[in-house]
């Protein structure tokens, strides 16, 4: 197929999809692949949920886009529904994940200048860790590689080693306003924070007066088996970022503060497209089968089946090194090549992406079948017996 005039930013499969239903696609030819990418973690009911399509085709017929000079329905009964699943005050809606760090970013630094005027603008972030691809995320972002092209970025940061208190108490000081962290890093390896070193962390914050900010944006929404992913770890940070799976894959983006950290204003910050009411509508509908639908609820016992079904993989080929994740963020940690994995995957008709340098993602449907993951399980073993008769 043609590539158009599309930039050249990213490294495309081959392919053309023209169809998905729940943890299928289909290309062009009609030929089926089993999805455990989900858009990376944002298609959290599948494809084609008809909850979503239902919710674009009312909404989109009625009202799209008005702007944030006005309420709406829908953004009101949005934020009511996220702040009562949690322990927050207050949401700001946006369209992507990047833009909710941003956002978070900004609060962060806000709260320094109340607090401890100019020189209270720290921002901690952790070693391999991704939060997105702008200016400001990228300069919170702990891996050179997606930073080095782009410098200088900006300042006022310190990078601190994940899971390592020590190292988060040298770092430490009244100028610090914010730290940033990841409860999964997703992209740097699927690699889980200890609960013990959220809750200390959650500690020096309080001693500092500076916020803790969870980049929930890929572990979030349900994917832990818990709504929001600090529940998962009982740590409640000040400020939360999330997207991918909040819109089911419709964009959507917000940011959640506690009363500590609602401290925005008229002019602090915006968003033409944040909280549309076609966004929020879908949001809802998401939220609704997460919740009532009882999707999140069935997380652990899925991810258990999948789990039991990795490990016994993990006995018979030795390339397997590590399974590591909880719920249904997880990672198969290789001693092979993980893009050539990657690509074998996709040749036998399983999609399955890269995380870090030597892990293989997998991000079914929160609400996949058993027969769905059977039949990963077995395109995945397809692609291990290929390596184990190259041995």
């Amino acid at each position: 197929m043609s590539k158009g005039n599309i930039m050249n930013t990213y490294g495309r499969f081959d392919i053309v999809f023209e169809k998905g239903l729940g943890s299928k696609l289909y290309d062009s030819n009609g030929i089926e692949y089993m999805d455990f990418v989900s858009g990376v973690a944002v298609n959290c009911l599948g494809h084609s949920h008809p909850a979503i399509t239902k919710a674009i085709a009312d909404q989109s017929s009625e009202l799209m886009h008005i702007s944030n000079y006005y309420w709406s329905k829908q953004a009101v009964e949005l934020s009511e529904k996220i702040c009562y699943f949690s322990d927050h005050k207050s949401v700001f809606f946006c369209n992507s994940g990047t833009e909710a760090m941003e956002c978070g970013v900004k609060i962060g630094r806000k709260y320094g200048k109340i607090k401890g005027g100019a020189d209270k603008n720290i921002v901690i972030y952790m070693e391999n860790s991704f939060h997105g691809r702008t200016m400001g995320a990228l300069s919170v972002t702990g891996q050179k590689k997606y930073q080095e092209d782009f410098m200088p970025l900006i300042g006022g940061t310190r990078s601190a080693k994940f899971n390592d208190i020590e190292d988060l108490k040298d770092k430490m000081s009244s100028e610090v306003c914010a730290v940033i962290i990841e409860p999964i890093q997703g992209e740097g390896g699927i690699n889980s924070a200890a609960i013990e070193y959220l809750k200390q962390a959650k500690e020096l914050c309080e001693k500092y007066d500076a916020l803790l900010i969870f980049d929930e944006i890929q572990c979030g929404v349900g994917r832990l088996g818990t709504l929001f992913a600090y529940q998962k770890f009982g740590v409640i940070p000040d400020v939360i970022c999330m997207a991918k799976g909040l819109g089911g894959g419709f964009p959507i983006g917000a940011v959640m503060t506690n009363e500590k950290a609602s401290v925005l204003v008229p002019g602090d910050h915006g968003s033409t497209f944040g909280g549309n009411p076609l966004a929020c509508a879908v949001s809802l509908a998401v939220l609704k089968e997460l919740t009532d639908g009882g999707v999140v609820d069935k997380v652990n016992e899925k991810s258990e089946y999948i789990i039991s079904k990795l490990k016994d993989l993990k006995e018979k080929y030795p390339i397997i090194e590590e399974i590591k994740g909880v719920g249904l963020l997880l990672g198969i940690k290789l001693k092979v090549d993980v893009k050539e994995f990657s690509k074998k995957c996709f040749e036998n008709k399983l999609l399955a992406v890269t995380a870090g340098s030597d892990v293989i993602r997998l991000l079914p449907p929160l609400n996949v079948e058993n027969d769905d993951i059977d039949k990963a399980m077995e395109l995945l073993e397809k692609v291990l017996q290929g390596y184990n008769q190259n041995a």
